[in-house]
């Protein structure tokens, strides 16, 4: 029975010290949104990873590779209602306030789709678009990665996610694009 009880509190302490720092930077970061330059830019990057990109990304490879572009759009789609669902129920679930809610210190820098933040659904389509661009298409890689990157920066530097919703956004990009293109092939 003191084992057990030692080992919850190791646990506890451990993801105390985690929230501490996922919080800690996460308003550091945050600090660069108060530099109007960078704030406008990566509200524009913002806006580009809510989706409509994606869809537009996603209709042109039909017309521009034919039937390799097809298979890449039908896995792209599978791939986009599964991370859709998977986001909102996650998010239905945690029910996780954004930063600029839960610290007055946190400036919000664009405006955010609803209140939770846990999982980044924007890092969640960067990534998973990106690896399966990336796995059709590997030259696009050097468009597509960075783009992603900043997909990712941009949400926690604009006040709407911490860095641990941005790491498991990008954590469930990549296993349920990985299982996709594993099924498939």
């Amino acid at each position: 029975m003191m084992k057990k009880l030692i080992f919850t509190e190791s646990i506890n302490h451990i993801s105390q010290n985690i929230i501490e720092w996922d919080h800690l930077y996460s308003i550091r970061i945050n600090k660069i949104v108060h530099v109007e330059k960078i704030r406008h830019f990566f509200s524009i990057i913002s806006r580009m990873g809510d989706g409509p990109l994606w869809g537009l990304v996603g209709v042109s490879l039909p017309l521009l590779f034919g039937s390799e572009g097809w298979n890449a759009f039908w896995q792209m789609s599978l791939f986009a209602v599964i991370s859709v669902s998977a986001y909102k129920i996650i998010k239905h679930f945690t029910s996780r306030p954004r930063p600029y809610i839960s610290h007055n210190e946190v400036k919000l820098g664009c405006p955010a789709l609803d209140k939770w933040s846990f999982p980044s659904g924007h890092t969640l389509h960067a990534t998973g678009f990106t690896i399966m661009l990336c796995y059709f298409f590997p030259y696009m890689g050097a468009l597509f990665i960075p783009f992603a990157i900043l997909v990712a920066a941009s949400r926690v530097i604009l006040g709407l996610h911490y860095v641990s919703d941005v790491v498991m956004g990008a954590a469930l990009g990549l296993i349920i694009s990985g299982n996709i293109l594993y099924l498939a092939s």
